[in-house]
């Protein structure tokens, strides 16, 4: 059984090594991630997955196809990855002090060309963050990249008050819900 996972992220690379499950390849899919109007943040997470499984399951069709995408909302809100450290400060500032939400969308193509999905949300609470915090974040740089601009597994998480659900998720692919997704399709390694 060949896997293939759709993403270019190492951080989901690592988390399935994580839990014993090596891909036999990498290869993102290319796919435009904006939100479509009026688009809600867990809906958004779960289109992007189907997406871009979809986008690399025409490309290897004896294969399991694995895809992920993962969605900072504060309320309504999609945060996406900042470009900027401007916007990366927006995002900080929005989220100091507050709760908000981590959608997680995984989806599955099976060699036999079946679609399953499974999602995950996270609640994460922030501390309210000072200039100082956030000017020492920014100056980091680790915020590039990064949905909602910050990376709890790195120094983002001094912010972190708490979460509720599965940590994973929020660095970038819930574990339990793509192993037992994996499993319910009789992928084995």
């Amino acid at each position: 059984m060949r896997l293939i996972l759709a993403s270019s992220s190492p951080r989901r690379l690592d988390l399935l090594k994580q839990i014993g499950i090596v891909p036999d390849a990498v290869d993102p899919a290319d796919i435009d991630e904006k939100p479509n109007p009026r688009e809600l943040p867990l809906p958004h997470a779960e289109r992007l997955a189907v997406e871009k499984a979809r986008a690399v399951a025409g490309r290897h069709r004896d294969a399991f196809v694995l895809a992920a995408d993962t969605v900072v909302a504060c309320g309504r809100r999609i945060l996406g990855k900042p470009e900027t450290e401007a916007e990366a400060r927006a995002c900080l500032t929005l989220l100091s002090g507050r709760r908000h939400r981590v959608h997680g969308g995984v989806a599955l193509i099976t060699a036999s060309g079946k679609l399953v999905q499974r999602r995950a949300t996270t609640m994460v609470a922030m501390k309210r963050l000072t200039e100082s915090d956030i000017d020492d974040y920014l100056a980091s740089k680790e915020w590039q990249g990064k949905a909602g601009g910050y990376a709890i597994q790195g120094l983002a998480a001094r912010f972190v008050r708490g979460i509720v659900g599965s940590y994973s998720n929020v660095v970038g692919l819930p574990l339990f819900e793509t192993a037992a997704l994996l499993a319910g399709q009789g992928f084995e390694r």
